[in-house]
């Protein structure tokens, strides 16, 4: 039986030693990058025109606005002053949600089926036999989604009447064919609402995001709210702990302390972990309702490359956060209509390129 020396049979255990090493921080390497870049959908570009081939089509409110007199009631909605403060917990709640589809995608279609609800000049909702406790802003950044919309104002409503809210969803429409900035849009959202009403708090809303459960009560919380815990294409498991985008609440309050979102998020991502920074930074804490609670379902819709410079602003967004977000921001508002179902902004953010 052939035996090595010691001293090389030392050297050759030590050289098996290093070569598993190196093949374990190289897998493991690996897979930690295939994680985040699966995980997190972040981007970090300047302001840049748009490359999607898909030609950038504004939404069409010619057909919903000759219906508007015909759908609000204002004059039949009760004075709130003389009312009992509607109950904590909604008694009508049961723990499911059935998921409606539009006969048709369009906005006449989603106005017909929701046509026995009163609404308030641009959609404003309001329980009529008892007082809100909440009047809250939904704020959804959009582009190019009509039948993710349809089916989403379609849903919301009926979810949200259902919770005795005093609510106004806020649809904020970006008109330059840049690559899309959700977190500018949804500041400038925040900043036009309050001209119009004074709401208590915010929820930021993507449009493809559907609760499941009625329970999952849209209510002003007292520290900032991940409300979308658990979404069906990610089998109804929270991805990453410090997750915070989808759909959060904040009160007026706390997004004032945080300066809002960063507006440097050129493209899909990176905005809402710079919030969650943003939040945890300013000694604030991140709640979640229990997953059986806070569930989702996701429309279909097209997918989004993340870009590979996406960690570079998050990295130095810690030194920003006094500078860049509800204090710099700087767009115009080409259009505002308060609509039967929604208010209506279209905005440009051309006059921010970086």
């Amino acid at each position: 039986m052939s035996i090595l020396p010691p001293s090389r049979g030392k050297i050759v255990f030590g050289l098996g030693i290093a070569y598993l090493l190196v093949q374990f921080l190289y897998v493991s390497y690996y897979n930690e990058t295939r994680r985040f870049d699966n995980l997190i959908t972040t981007t970090t570009q300047e302001y840049f025109p748009s490359t999607n081939p898909v030609p950038i089509t504004h939404l069409n409110l010619s057909g919903i606005q000759t219906m508007f007199y015909n759908n609000i009631h204002t004059q039949e909605m009760k004075d709130n002053n003389f009312l009992m403060p509607c109950p904590q917990t909604p008694p009508a709640l049961n723990g499911t949600v059935r998921l409606l589809v539009p006969a048709q995608e369009t906005l006449e279609e989603v106005v017909q089926q929701l046509s026995w609800l009163r609404f308030l000049e641009g959609g404003q909702q309001m329980p009529l036999d008892c007082q809100a406790r909440y009047k809250i802003a939904i704020i959804v950044p959009y582009r190019n989604r009509l039948a993710n919309l349809c089916s989403f104002l379609l849903n919301m409503h009926l979810f949200l009447t259902k919770q005795q809210l005093d609510y106004t969803i806020f649809i904020i429409e970006q008109f330059d064919n840049g690559l899309f900035n959700r977190a500018m849009l949804m500041n400038v959202g925040f900043t036009e609402a309050l001209k119009l009403h004074d709401f208590d708090c915010f929820f930021f809303h993507d449009v493809d995001l559907i609760p499941e459960n009625d329970r999952n009560i849209y209510s002003c919380p007292d520290q900032p709210r991940h409300m979308s815990v658990a979404i069906d294409k990610f089998n109804y498991r929270l991805p990453y702990v410090d997750l915070f985008g989808g759909v959060i609440s904040m009160s007026r309050t706390h997004f004032q302390l945080v300066n809002g979102f960063s507006n440097m998020f050129w493209g899909w991502g990176g905005e809402d972990d710079d919030m969650a920074s943003r939040v945890k930074a300013h000694d604030l804490n991140i709640t979640r309702y229990h997953p059986d609670i806070a569930r989702y379902h996701m429309l279909t819709h097209a997918q989004q490359k993340a870009n590979p410079k996406r960690y570079e602003k998050l990295y130095s967004g810690r030194k920003r956060f006094k500078t860049d977000g509800l204090n710099n921001l700087e767009y115009r508002v080409k259009a505002l209509k308060q609509l039967p179902l929604f208010t209506y902004l279209l905005v440009d953010l051309t006059s921010r390129r970086s």
